[in-house]
C-alpha cells in the first residue's frame, strides 16, 4: 500500500522515480540493485546506524541517503556518524523543518555516497539489530 501511494503521489507530481518493494538487507545483496540507485529515503523506522547499514548500500558513489528524524535526534547523529562513514557516506547537512499545518518540527539527515560500502554489508538484519555499527 506505502509503495503504491508513494508510486501515484510522484507521477500526480511529475518526478521521475522508481519504487522497488522489497527488504533493504535482501535488495543491497543482489548485484542489479547494489549500489546502482541516486538515492534512498527513509521515514524514521530505526536509528540511524541502522538506517545506514540498510541504505547506504543501495546508493552509488555520487548519490545520497536522506533520513527523516525527530528534532531530538542529536545523540544518534553522533552515534550515525560513525556507521555512515564506514558504509561510505558522510553527513552532509541537518536540515530542520515544520511539517506543513503544524507545529512539529523533524529533521533531514543528509549523507554523501562519497565511495562504495565495502563487501559484508549489509548484514542479516537480526545482526544489524543486534549489534549496530
Amino acid at each position: 500500500k506505502k509503495i503504491n501511494f508513494i508510486r501515484d503521489a510522484c507521477g500526480a507530481l511529475d518526478i521521475n522515480v522508481r519504487t522497488i518493494a522489497g527488504r533493504a538487507e535482501e535488495l543491497a545483496l543482489e548485484p542489479r540493485h547494489r549500489e546502482r540507485y541516486d538515492a534512498a529515503v527513509s521515514r524514521a523506522v530505526a536509528r540511524l546506524p541502522i538506517l545506514a547499514e540498510l541504505c547506504l548500500p543501495l546508493v552509488r558513489p555520487g548519490g545520497v541517503f536522506i533520513a527523516m528524524k525527530s528534532l531530538d535526534s542529536d545523540q544518534e547523529i553522533e552515534e550515525g556518524r560513525r556507521a555512515v562513514g564506514q558504509l561510505g557516506g558522510r553527513l552532509r547537512q541537518v536540515i530542520e523543518y515544520t511539517l506543513p499545518g503544524t507545529d512539529i518540527v523533524r529533521r533531514l539527515i543528509v549523507v554523501d555516497k562519497v565511495s562504495e560500502t565495502p563487501k559484508g554489508f549489509p548484514r542479516r538484519f537480526s545482526r544489524i539489530k543486534k549489534a549496530p555499527l
